[in-house]
Order: structure tokens, then sequence, then C-alpha cells
């Protein structure tokens, strides 16, 4: 791409050229996709320093989603008093503020004191998420808004892949039963920390606009009628297939490092760390891969066909067929990628005037993150950890049925524009 035509992309109506504030929003994605999945390789090593269920370790999960739960709406709130600006440096002040907490955490050596700076941190991320997705989309034309959110999400991929490799590294450092064991789960988040502390400064520092969409109500526009939220069939079944989608995604990451100890002979917590980081590095593929095969199909119809292809996959994952369902654990990460930004504008697609309240509902809806790691846990003590994944297996399931009838549902049958970030 010519480099006019590329600072084109970040160019705001009044000819200023965004790309500095495009580029430390960017900064934002890699952030929550490193902290989003250090936080799943923290079930295995509190089951083995806490001396935990696995049942237990899945509040971990918990601790997170309600966060993200509780504060969708109060975010919405923090952008309108304080503008992108000010939000955004609140949220990185939560998750400096928790990030540095589990060095008094580590101390402490208390279940409660890592859930409640997994909680403070999650608060921020929220924060940052409902702020920075719909920001990236407004920094330069509207027409390549789509186009500004999926090279956000790339480093988002990027600090996802990064994260369990890192964190791994210092985490399953050999301490377990020796004497300050949980020393190491600090190292990460304190640089976590300082590397927020930086972007904080840069922010302060840097132009950053107060841009609203051009285009807010579309449907207002045209003189129609706005259908209620709660008569929108495809709305409630986006809203439910998210909170399902997010159970399964999480549920799976959650503990993928179970999954590998217990049915690869000879495999460490450590190197499962491993395997989890190539999983996330599969789904950033995914990702990436993903954004084509949406723009040259039906969003509705892939997401039917990804859907069905994981629950063929999540069965071999059950069998435990040794490195096959292994194959197949890693191939559910790829399928899983698009889900997220798929559903999300499968969901408020023609919401019209109802599209901020219906956007904030949808995000509300992951919380669903909170309930399935501690449901795989317990069916994982009652049995075994390959049982546990029929809790995402059936998740899969009804995500199929809602791909498959959201034409239907909606009464639209043309494509819909991905161009919602996500987890």
């Amino acid at each position: 791409m010519p480099k006019s035509k590329f600072q084109d992309i970040f160019r705001a109506r009044d000819g200023k050229s965004l790309l500095v504030t495009f580029v430390l929003v960017t900064s934002l994605f890699f952030v929550w996709g490193f902290c989003n999945s250090l936080l799943d390789i923290l079930n295995k090593h509190f089951q083995n320093t806490l001396h935990i269920s696995r049942f237990q370790s899945g509040f971990v999960q918990s601790a997170n989603f309600i966060a993200y739960f509780l504060m969708a709406v109060p975010a919405g709130l923090i952008a309108k008093k304080f503008g992108y600006k000010g939000g955004i440096l609140i949220g990185l002040a939560l998750i400096a503020i928790g990030a540095f907490w589990f060095i008094p955490a580590t101390q402490i050596g208390a279940y409660w004191a890592f859930l409640l700076g997994i909680f403070i941190i999650a608060s921020g991320m929220t924060t940052l998420e409902t702020l920075a997705n719909p920001y990236a989309t407004v920094l330069g034309p509207t027409d390549t808004g789509a186009l500004r959110i999926n090279m956000a999400q790339t480093l988002n991929g990027v600090g996802a892949t990064l994260g369990p490799i890192v964190g791994g590294y210092f985490v399953f450092a050999d301490r377990v039963g020796k004497a300050g064991e949980n020393e190491g789960l600090s190292t990460p988040y304190i640089g976590v920390g300082i590397l927020v502390l930086v972007i904080i400064v840069a922010f302060l520092l840097a132009y950053v606009p107060d841009i609203s969409a051009e285009e807010e109500n579309p449907l207002e526009a045209l003189g129609q009628t706005t259908v209620p939220l709660i008569k929108r069939k495809h709305f409630l079944g986006g809203v439910a297939a998210q909170f399902l989608y997010v159970a399964a995604q999480v549920g799976i990451m959650s503990f993928v490092i179970n999954y590998v100890v217990e049915n690869v002979p000879g495999t460490t917590d450590k190197a499962g760390t491993q395997w989890f980081g190539l999983g996330m590095f599969i789904f950033l593929i995914g990702r990436l891969c993903g954004s084509f095969v949406v723009g040259m199909a039906k969003p509705q119809s892939v997401l039917a066909i990804y859907a069905v292809i994981n629950v063929l996959l999540t069965m071999v994952v059950i069998l435990g067929l040794g490195k096959i369902s292994l194959i197949a654990l890693l191939a559910i990460f790829f399928f899983m990628s698009i889900m997220f930004p798929t559903i999300f504008a499968l969901g408020i697609h023609g919401l019209g005037e109802h599209t901020k309240i219906g956007s904030s509902l949808i995000v509300m809806a992951i919380v669903g993150g909170a309930i399935a790691p501690p449901l795989m846990g317990r069916i994982a003590d009652l049995s075994n950890m390959k049982m546990g994944f029929i809790v995402p297996l059936v998740c899969f399931v009804l995500i199929a049925l809602y791909g498959l009838f959201w034409e239907r549902l909606s009464g639209h049958k043309g494509k819909v524009a991905i161009t919602a970030g996500g987890h």
C-alpha cells in the first residue's frame, strides 16, 4: 500500500493525522490480550501451590468475568463523563494498581488476595475494551473502520500469544513445595504494571481527540421506526450465543494445561504452557484468516460451519486419543477465532438507535466466562478433564444453531459487516 494511502487510513476529517494516536490505542489491545491469556495459566498454578481443586481454581476466571459484567455499564458512563482519553487513563490506572497488588498478594499467599488483584485488573481491562474498540473505528474515515479494528486486534493476538509463554516461564519455575513458591507469579505482573505506567505517560503527552462516529442512528435517518430490543429475536439470540461462546472459549483456555498434562504422558506444567502458547498463536492465525473468510461469505454461514467443526473437534478431545486429541484441541483455537466479532456483529445488526445499549448488553454477556470454568472443573474433579469438555461441546452446538437460524430470526439474508473487536 503506498505511504500516502496508508496514512489516509488514519486521517481525521480536518486533515490531521491520527496515526500516533492509533499506535497508542493498539498498545491497549496488546495489554489486555497479554493479561487475559496470562490469567489462563493461573488455574494450574494455584492447584499446585494452594492445593485447591479444579472446581475452585475455576474461580480465577469468575473473578475476571464478574468484573467485566459489573463494569460494562460504569465503563460507558466513565467514557461519557471523561471522554476517550480520560476513560483510557482510568482503565490503565486500574490495571497498574491490580498488577502491583500482586507484590503484597504473594506475601499474603491467600487465594482471596490473588482473586482481588485479578478483579481490579479486569475492571481496568473492561474500561479499556469498552473505549478502545469503538475508538479504533473512528480514528480515520468511516469506510476504513473495519480495517483499523482488525489491525488493532492483531496486536491483541500477539499479546495473547506471549502471555502464556512469558508467564509460564516465571510462574512455573521450580518453586512448588518450596518457600516463596508464589513469588514467580508477581514477576510478569510487575512487568505489566511498569509497561502500563509507560503507556499512561505516553497518553498524557499525546494528542488524543474525543471523536464521535459520523452516523450513530442510520434507521432514524431513514425515517424508519426501531423495533424494541426485546422483540429483536436475532439480538436476543446474539446475547445468548455470546454468553455461550465466551463460556466455551474461557473454559477451554482455562484447562488446556490440565488436559495436556493428563493426556500426554511426561508433559510438565511448564511444557503445557508452551502448548497453550501455540494454541493462542493458532487463534491469531485463525483471526487473520477469518477476516478474509467472513469478507467472502455470509458471516452467519461461516459461524455455523465453524461451530459445527468445533463440535466434531471437541468430541475427539473428549475421546482422549492422545496426540490426535491434542491436535484437535489446538484446531479448536483456529475455529473459535472469528466467533466473538461475528456474533457481536450479527447481534447488533439493524438495531439503529438501540445499537449502543444493545452493544453493552452483548458485552455483559461475556459473564459466561465466569460460569464455565468452575463447571468444567467440577466435572473434572468428579470424573476427568476429558469429560469437562462436555461443557464447551454443548456451547458449540447451540452456537451452530444460532448461525443456522440467524436469517430466519433477523429477516435479513444479505451480508453483515464485521467491525467489532473481541476476545
